[in-house]
């Protein structure tokens, strides 16, 4: 009888099969394995990495506050001059002239409260109505404000300064008007119209009136 051949009998190990590698192939060299890559070096242009820096010891003197010193004093404005106009009128037409001005300026767009009117001879008639009421009542409507204001030149002291100023030089002695013009002169903010006698008016407040 042949013989059969005995099959070999294939002993399993712990560790598991080994292969061989084939025959003519070479086995694969094991790549290296990557390290920590280094630090990139700055691009031109961009800053490298930033340090921190020490902290700094300041001295008393470099936390001292500089304390601001005495400021320069302030020259004080000089208010503006009132310009000044002269209606020429004799004595017993200077109040005539000054009603005249006063329309005027209402129709010019002059606020009434805006608007002084004084007189160196007669009363306006308004003052002498208003007066018979009382000087209460009369220079409650001076400091209202809300409507022209007719004042004798004795109170011109008194009377509050208002834009316009109207002098009448309607009479009263040379000294009355000397020293009501100066004080209207005062009293006017932007413009002081005098009607009276030109001589007499610029002996008072100058030539160049």
């Amino acid at each position: 009888m042949p013989l059969i051949p005995e099959e070999p009998q294939i002993h399993e190990s712990a560790q598991g099969p080994r292969v061989s590698p084939a025959t003519g192939r070479t086995a694969p060299t094991p790549r290296p394995v990557p390290g920590p890559r280094p630090a990139a070096p700055p691009r031109p242009g961009r800053p490298g990495p930033v340090r921190p820096m020490p902290p700094v010891q300041r001295t008393p003197r470099d936390t001292a506050v500089a304390k601001p010193g005495p400021s320069a004093p302030v020259a004080p404005t000089a208010a503006p001059t009132p310009q000044i106009q002269l209606i020429p009128a004799s004595a017993e037409g200077a109040l005539d002239a000054a009603e005249e001005a006063v329309d005027l300026l209402l129709d010019s767009g002059r606020a009434p409260g805006e608007v002084l009117v004084i007189t160196t001879g007669e009363p306006h008639p308004w003052a002498a109505h208003e007066l018979s009421f009382g000087e209460a009542a009369y220079w409650a409507q001076h400091d209202a404000g809300d409507d022209v204001f007719y004042a004798d030149a004795s109170a011109v002291g008194r009377a509050a300064s208002r834009p316009v100023v109207v002098v009448a030089v309607n009479g009263g002695s040379d000294a009355t008007a000397a020293t009501a013009l100066p004080l209207a002169l005062g009293r006017a903010g932007t413009l002081l119209i005098v009607c009276g006698n030109p001589q007499q008016i610029n002996s008072v407040l100058g030539a160049g009136v």
